[in-house]
């Protein structure tokens, strides 16, 4: 059975209280923004707070080395949380920070492709645009089924046309609900050796389940502080055995990626380590391993089952909502981010009126999402994300709160 078919397992209010508990921001506001930034934890707090004192008394150095068997426990828990191996994970600033990394190994030239989806990312794009501006390298878009995936069978039709150096997917787009089939699409670019298949994980870390593995992928960027819940500030990159086989440096390493062998060579890391710097945040480091491990402990096939749950209820409330909203989700599988739009509506100012309401979303504008948006014939979005410890309630206050500002209630 696809995770995707899997049916909805009734948490008890007490689970959820507990939740809830260990989320001191729930009761000051509804907090249906995860896609941004999630709640984090008190355990995470306390985690980054232990460490910086242990630093204060120790010494910055001398707490890193202190803390050893900690730091390889963080790689330990993102391999148990990914299904894979530690030696596969670099620890970064951010998920944009990881793309770069693994974007610049790629050794690009003029005239070659790399293939992408009209939801991709914006900072992939612009990434993208600037290798265009700088190699010469083309962008061509693979195009969408009528619900809004990519394109499976044009997917292997359009590597054998254009032979592409990448091929570059965004799993959960930021302003979409869309699941991507990144494990398809995996299964048709290991058919071809030479094409590096990267997956922007940004949005389904923490908010689905992921077996890296089973994607195929050779890179898998993210951020910890989405529905990973951990502190903003930091990131992981995956890199596949495969990828690291190729010897293909970033274009920026130090003394972490490399040891300097001789005069003009150097050697590098075994492990996606080699995408790392020296100087490292493990305060933050330690506030992200104490978020894998609280979601390890919860289960992520539970809260997949949670968070997707959420998103279909609150998308079934706006569309039997009486205010002209439209729901701009697509995909066969959705998962928990809601996207509408309310035309005649001023995005800025409906996103004061719920700050007001100590309701948090988020609005994405075109410059986010610039192709979807433009297929989809809007210039922005009302953005909703909930997580598995928003209740039922907090999507009808908010849904309710829309409303009453639409109908001028407010």
């Amino acid at each position: 059975m696809s995770q995707f078919q899997m049916k909805y397992i009734q948490i008890d209010a007490t689970t959820i209280d507990s939740w809830r508990h260990d989320t001191p921001g729930t009761a000051e506001n509804i907090h249906l923004n995860n896609a941004g930034a999630s709640l984090t934890t008190t355990k995470v707090r306390e985690a980054i707070r232990q460490y910086l004192d242990f630093e204060m008394m120790t010494g910055g150095y001398e707490a890193a080395e202190a803390s050893a068997k900690d730091i390889e426990d963080f790689y330990q828990s993102l391999a148990t949380l990914f299904h894979t191996k530690r030696r596969n994970f670099a620890f970064t600033s951010n998920a944009t920070d990881s793309y770069a990394r693994a974007l610049s190994s790629v050794p690009l030239k003029k005239g070659d492709v790399i293939l992408t989806t009209s939801n991709d990312y914006a900072s992939n794009f612009l990434a993208f645009m600037v290798l265009r501006k700088r190699l010469g390298v083309k962008v061509q878009i693979l195009p969408n089924t009528s619900t809004g995936e990519v394109d499976l069978d044009s997917v292997k039709k359009s590597i054998t046309k254009y032979t592409p150096k990448i091929l570059a997917v965004t799993h959960i787009p930021t302003n979409s609900g869309l699941i991507q089939p990144v494990a398809e699409i995996g299964k048709i670019c290991r058919e071809f050796e030479n094409v590096v298949y990267m997956v922007d994980g940004c949005q389904a870390a923490g908010q689905i389940e992921v077996d890296i593995a089973n994607i195929d992928c050779d890179f898998y960027s993210g951020s910890f502080r989405k529905f990973l819940r951990g502190p903003r500030g930091c990131g992981f990159l995956y890199a596949s055995d495969h990828i690291l086989s190729k010897q293909n440096p970033p274009m920026m390493l130090d003394m972490t990626g490399a040891t300097w062998t001789g005069k003009y060579e150097f050697k590098l890391q075994d492990s996606a380590r080699r995408y790392e710097m020296y100087e490292v945040n493990y305060a933050l480091m330690m506030g992200a391993r104490a978020a894998l491990k609280y979601a390890i402990n919860i289960g992520m096939n539970r809260i997949e089952r949670r968070v997707i749950h959420l998103g279909a209820l609150m998308r079934e409330r706006w569309a039997t909502a009486d205010i002209p909203v439209s729901v701009l989700d697509r995909g066969t599988h959705k998962g928990a981010i809601v996207t509408l739009h309310i035309p005649n509506t001023d995005p800025g100012h409906l996103k004061k009126y719920l700050h007001s309401c100590h309701i948090n979303c988020s609005v994405s504008t075109r410059s986010s999402a610039l192709i979807d948006f433009d297929e989809k014939g809007v210039e922005w979005a009302l953005r909703f994300s909930p997580h598995y410890y928003n209740t039922v309630n907090e999507l009808d206050e908010a849904v309710t709160a829309v409303t009453d500002y639409c109908r001028g209630i407010a």
